[in-house]
């Protein structure tokens, strides 16, 4: 659809485009909407702090393809990256055109689905696995500015209200050839982005939310090409950033492909590292850390290595600071969520969710489910809801004694990306379509 179809559909009406100056065509809103971010937005990958957490109330836990669905809007093309929300709005990154040489970052009225609006630029046809297509990464907002990664073609901020674009940077060339899945986030007055993988480098970088400079940056050493590393395994990261205050400095935790890193926001100072992300399969992470109090936990990409530790030192803290590490484990691309000192995680390969104490490493219990599960875990009304790729959620009590299973959900449409809770709903993308459950 041409971006003059789009706007006639939302305003049922022709209005003027205007090409930005970094050549993006843009569809503005012809209403005013409150930017004002809620204590309850869910404003990037896994809520406001990426703890997978919500405050949302009366968040559904029965649903169908055909019941309790208040709206569907079919989309263009699938896509793995996870809805965001802002006030009245859902977010979505995406592709569009025959070989995904378009990306896209559009807005949908949270009441009844309509296009709001949409941004497209041009950007390069990457190399990419079947499994994640292009598309694949989470806006991030503070409630006025959403900012949206679209690796070689580069990192946008618009304005949440109407999509007017602020500014944009191209920071490289980024070829996997498994594609991209890294997310921004945004702490403070700053914009924190883990590059992704790359044959470029790998890079760990702040930029100002207001004007995109460049604050700091910190390229990791590589030890490969980007693709392989020097043993001709597996190489990369794919984990996205997660804030956390460690004795009263607020870290920007990153998984990279052989060790979890903590950088000074404010400064980018490498504060800390803990060493063990390195697995028999290759350097690999998938998964973001997970947090619970002064514990930090990560489990490696392809069936890699799991281990927690102490948040807090300074230099290499993996002897002094590392509780347990697990040498191998079942296959984890989605991040888990922590309660009272227990993590729930649902798993790729095999389609099982455990339950882990934190302190230990001990695998309290295991549930098989239906299917494979690419997205995380959230935790919404102090109960987990974990999406597996047939489309299925299982709705459970975070009991570290044993599963307690509240609802299975069969939407009838795959999916790999996140939900995301709202009071009284549920947004999920599918393969297809973008979905409001509850009424």
């Amino acid at each position: 659809m041409l971006v003059r179809d789009i706007a006639r559909s939302v305003f049922g009406r022709s209005i003027p485009i205007a090409n930005a100056a970094f050549g993006l065509v843009a569809t503005l809103a012809a209403c005013q909407l409150n930017p004002a971010a809620a204590q309850d937005d869910w404003g990037q990958f896994r809520g406001q702090m990426s703890r997978g957490e919500s405050a949302a109330e009366n968040v559904p836990t029965e649903w169908s393809a055909d019941e309790s669905i208040a709206w569907r809007v079919p989309l263009e093309r699938s896509g793995n990256g996870s809805p965001a929300i802002v006030g009245e709005l859902v977010l979505i990154a995406g592709a569009a055109g025959e070989k995904a040489e378009r990306k896209t970052l559009a807005a949908y009225r949270v009441s009844d689905g309509s296009l709001v609006w949409e941004q497209v630029c041009d950007g390069p046809v990457e190399a990419t696995h079947e499994t994640n297509p292009s598309g694949g990464t989470t806006p991030a907002s503070d409630g006025e500015t959403v900012v949206v990664w679209h690796g070689t073609a580069g990192l946008f901020a618009y304005r949440v209200a109407d999509g007017e674009p602020l500014w944009s940077r191209q920071l490289g060339t980024f070829e996997h050839m498994w594609g991209q899945g890294t997310s921004p986030i945004i702490v403070g007055d700053r914009v924190i982005l883990s590059s992704g993988p790359s044959k470029q480098e790998i890079f760990v970088a702040a930029f100002d939310l207001a004007s995109g400079e460049t604050l700091w940056r910190h390229v990791e050493p590589m030890d490969g090409d980007g693709e392989t590393n020097t043993e001709g395994k597996y190489m990369g990261s794919w984990s996205s950033p997660v804030p956390v205050e460690v004795e009263g400095t607020e870290i920007a935790l990153v998984s990279l492909p052989t060790r979890v890193v903590g950088f000074e926001v404010a400064t980018g100072k490498l504060k800390f590292w803990c060493e063990g992300t390195r697995g028999p399969r290759g350097d690999l992470s998938y998964s973001s850390p997970v947090i619970s109090g002064d514990l930090c936990a990560v489990t490696g990409g392809y069936q890699g290595p799991s281990f927690a530790f102490r948040l807090g030192g300074s230099g290499d803290i993996t002897e002094s600071n590392r509780l347990w590490r697990v040498e191998q484990n079942p296959q984890s691309i989605g991040t888990g969520v922590t309660v009272d000192g227990y993590l729930y995680q649902s798993e790729a390969g095999p389609g099982i969710i455990r339950c882990i104490d934190l302190g230990t490493g001990e695998v309290k219990w295991q549930q098989r489910a239906s299917k494979e599960h690419w997205a995380s875990v959230i935790l919404a009304g102090g109960r987990c809801y974990a999406l597996a790729q047939d489309g299925t959620t299982l709705v459970f009590e975070p009991n570290p004694e044993r599963f307690i299973e509240i609802a299975e959900n069969q939407l009838g449409e795959p999916s790999n990306s996140t939900p995301a809770p709202i009071h009284g709903g549920l947004i999920i993308r599918t393969a297809n379509s973008l979905i409001r459950i509850g009424q």
